[in-house]
């Protein structure tokens, strides 16, 4: 970043995100191709972090950045606004005062996000665990949105060491049905294959994805595990699991809620998969009544997520272009975080519905001779 950005970035003036809610409404293969890293690696040192899920450039030259933010205690950043933001593309740094681009949270806007629930029905965690379980399970159904989606994945003794409930779902009612299906009666746990389905279901279409809508524009994907950690027989290793996490190019999170009312053992293979994934470990042990608040605490984190929408000055070349997205929190603090990731800059496809946002988009974000700092100045 130019020393000048970070001069200038604290003066940025708030401005309204009373926009309507604009979604990348087309399913190209428009994501980020972010490395995975540890916390110290992307920025940790003031305190936060980042880290971008997708980059959507449908309605090029507007690019929608969709990324999640975390504390120490890998919970959200809140009230994050323009005057938080920076943005520097192929190495130029774009003046905040020309306000070329705008933040809006998630949780106000139409796309979908995505969650696999896995449960363990090992016999292990038959009774008051795998009950807790359950009740935790329909209490995360409960809390979504109508347009979330899913899918809800047991380890049971079948060739493939899971069952699939249910595949993606909006309505709760039907989840909640498929739920109060699944019985603890497994004779063995294989936890990374389960865990590695639940990353494949995470790849699939999203439900109802043929309509060009907001809520079939799924902005990210997450695991919730509740399991004691032990891992019997899998075709997967638990260095093979962590190794296709690190590789992915859109970030799955591994939320895993560690219970058990006779080990601890092998409680920290979950803990692996979690901090490898930037997902969150919970350690619940035997105190089952916790498992409500934890899932409530998953959904808000799922929920907390941001949307950048800022416009291109790249001509149209069919070419992948570098940019930087940066945090400045507490706005005026000094403490700075970025994370780098790519988009095309292609024509948005012949899509009728997708002009009127484009056009929308204009009157917001309007062009401008340029979006950069004058250096002149």
């Amino acid at each position: 970043m130019s020393t000048r950005w970070l001069h200038q970035w604290p003066k940025r003036l708030s401005r309204s995100l009373a926009i309507p809610l604009f979604s990348a409404l087309f399913a190209l293969p428009a994501v980020s191709n972010t490395a995975s890293a540890d916390l110290g690696s992307i920025g940790m040192s003031g305190g936060y972090g980042l880290k971008i899920y997708k980059v959507n450039y449908a309605l090029y030259p507007f690019v929608q950045v969709y990324f999640r933010t975390f504390d120490q205690t890998m919970h959200p950043l809140i009230n994050l606004n323009d005057m938080n933001v920076g943005l520097m593309v192929k190495g130029q740094s774009y003046d905040p005062m020309k306000r070329q681009s705008l933040i809006q949270p998630l949780r106000q806007r139409s796309e979908a996000t995505r969650t696999v629930l896995v449960l363990d029905a090992s016999r292990s965690m038959a009774g008051p665990p795998f009950e807790a379980s359950l009740t935790a399970a329909a209490r995360y159904i409960d809390s979504k949105r109508p347009q979330d989606e899913v899918a809800i994945l047991s380890i049971r003794d079948t060739k493939e060491g899971y069952d699939i409930v249910s595949q993606f779902e909006r309505d709760p009612g039907a989840l909640g049905r498929r739920l109060l299906d699944v019985r603890a009666d497994g004779k063995k746990t294989r936890l990374y294959d389960s865990v590695g389905a639940a990353m494949q279901m995470c790849g699939m279409t999203s439900q109802g994805a043929i309509s060009l809508s907001p809520e079939n524009y799924v902005a990210s994907c997450s695991i919730v595990v509740f399991s004691d950690g032990l891992d019997e027989g899998s075709a997967l290793s638990r260095e093979e699991l962590n190794a296709r996490i690190t590789n992915m190019a859109i970030p799955i999170p591994v939320y895993s809620l560690a219970y058990s009312k006779v080990s601890q053992k092998y409680f920290t293979n979950l803990e692996s998969l979690s901090k490898n994934s930037f997902g969150v470990y919970y350690l619940i042990g035997e105190t089952m009544n916790k498992m409500q608040q934890v899932v409530e605490d998953i959904q808000n984190i799922v929920q907390s997520d941001y949307v950048v929408t800022f416009r291109s000055y790249v001509p149209v070349d069919g070419e992948e272009h570098s940019f930087k997205l940066g945090l400045e929190y507490p706005t005026g603090s000094g403490k700075l975080t970025y994370e780098g990731a790519k988009f095309e800059a292609i024509e948005p496809p012949p899509v009728p519905q997708l002009q009127p946002l484009i056009q929308q988009l204009n009157q917001t974000i309007p062009l401008l001779p340029s979006p950069y700092f004058d250096k002149n100045q």
